[in-house]
Order: structure tokens, then sequence, then C-alpha cells
């Protein structure tokens, strides 16, 4: 009876099937379950009519039994609400990253966009258009919106460096937060990977972000 199980749940709205047979192999029972948006009476009729035209199987109805499950969303759905609830967990969130020529020459302007709960921060620094000077305004940005985002604490940056390691690069960043009487110098990496820019942005929160929850 495989091949009727499978008929069935190739059914609009139906999750799954189970046939039930007797000694003789005769069908005694079919249990199907099915999406909470499914009428059981149209299940039934559909499931009459498929085994009837597919495999020329003729069943009563009484021997139909419909269940139904909680919606069931497709996984990109699932996929993504995740995603928001590991976002929503983090202390800090990263939105986006700019860089770009500013008015004078040899020169970029980095802009950072941070948000912390409901609220968003937006920062702009303008550094010399060399690999240090690009990182070092990345992350002065990134810590100029920790800064606004957290009213109650004083957030600076300290310096940014790339370093060598593990035959890879990365930014290394240390920053002095204040909060209350209490001032800490925290440091935080991240491997280059797109951007050194970015990662600047990425080292900035993996040094704060601890001492941020701690302070929520």
């Amino acid at each position: 009876m495989k091949r009727v199980e499978n008929l069935i749940t190739t059914l609009t709205g139906i999750l799954s099937a189970r046939v039930v047979t007797t000694p003789l192999g005769e069908v005694s029972e079919v249990h199907v379950l099915t999406r909470s948006d499914m009428q059981p009476k149209q299940v039934v009729r559909n499931i009459e009519s498929a085994l009837m035209a597919q495999l020329g199987f003729k069943i009563d109805h009484r021997k139909i039994s419909v269940a139904q499950t909680a919606d069931v969303r497709p996984i990109e759905a699932l996929h993504e609400e995740a995603i928001s609830e590991r976002a929503k967990r983090r202390v800090v969130v990263f939105r986006s990253l700019e860089v770009r020529p500013a008015e004078r020459p040899q020169r970029v302007q980095v802009r950072v966009k941070l948000a912390f709960g409901d609220k968003d921060a937006q920062a702009d620094e303008v550094g010399t258009d060399t690999t240090r000077n690009r990182i070092e305004a990345a992350a002065r940005a990134a810590a100029a919106c920790l800064d606004t985002l957290l009213p109650d604490n004083s957030i600076a940056l300290e310096g940014a460096q790339i370093i060598d390691a593990f035959d890879r690069k990365f930014v290394l960043v240390a920053v002095h937060g204040l909060g209350g009487r209490e001032a800490q110098l925290l440091t935080g990496t991240c491997e280059i990977r797109e951007s050194a820019e970015r990662s600047a942005v990425l080292a900035v929160l993996d040094a704060t972000n601890r001492w941020v929850d701690a302070r929520r």
C-alpha cells in the first residue's frame, strides 16, 4: 500500500498519510495529516478521486480519517525568522557601511550605521586615503555610533591597526569604555575578508558587545 500513501501525500495540503490494512491486504483505515486551512470533507473527496483516477482503487469515505496541524510555513520563512530572532538577541546590530571619496582630495569619508534595540545611529568620519587611516576612520565612526546609542556610557577609540597571524590578516582595535566610575580598555579583532573597513567596524563590536550587554 506504499503506492497509495505516496499518491495521497502528493495532494494539496496533505502533510503525511498512513494506510492500515487487514491480514488479507485490504485497506481498513487511511489516516492523513493536513494543514489547518484544509476542509476535511474536501480532503476526503480529493483522496477518493485521486485513488480512483490514478490507481483505479475505490475506497469507502468512512475509512478515511483526517487530522489537522497548526499552520506549517515554508522553510524559507522559518529561516528568515531564525535570523531575525538571532539579530534581536545581539546587543548591537551592524546596519551598513559606506566608503566614498571626500570633498578634499586624497581623503575618504566613512559612514557607519548601527542599531541598538529600537534606536539607530549614524556617524561619519573623514581620513586620508591610506589603508591604516581608512580602518581608523571606520573604527572611529563605529565608536561614535555606540557613544550615541548608549547615552549613559562613553565609548572612544584608542586605536586600530592591521596585524598578521596564522597566515591571515586581522584588524585589531582598542576602545575605551566608561560606564559610571568604571573605565575599561576593551579590545576586539576581526579577520579581513570583505574589506578592511568592514572588519574594523566588526572589531569594534567584538570589543564592546559584552561590555554593552552588561549595561543593558
